[in-house]
């Protein structure tokens, strides 16, 4: 799993690759919380090259989402590929994130 950050103006853009899941969310949450301590509200999440996303990488995108909006923020969600999408549909969380097709339609949402 690698997760790189780039910047949009005031919006972090996370770009991930390889599999969100058990073995990786940790050290996932731990750099988000890290881009949220150090000021980052608006933080935009790049699943192009995301292959797979398991609960547990759901959940830590459900506690970054109500984490930003305490403080005035947001998180969106981008590039879902069919086996993510199918995750999100499942779960019922692309009715509870922000979820949008392009990256550049997720920079216009915030």
């Amino acid at each position: 799993m690698k997760m790189e950050v780039r910047a949009s103006d005031d919006i972090k853009i996370l770009d991930f690759e390889g599999n969100l899941d058990t073995n990786t969310s940790p050290d996932v949450e731990v750099a988000i919380n890290e881009l949220i301590d150090n000021g980052a509200l608006k933080l935009l999440a790049n699943f192009e090259k995301l292959n797979f996303i398991s609960s547990a990488g759901l959940r830590v995108l459900l506690a970054t989402a109500k984490r930003l909006r305490g403080a005035g923020g947001g998180l969106q969600i981008c590039g879902l590929n069919p086996t993510v999408q199918e995750v999100f549909d499942i779960s019922g969380f692309g009715s509870i994130l922000n979820v949008c097709e392009l990256e550049s339609d997720a920079l216009n949402s915030f």
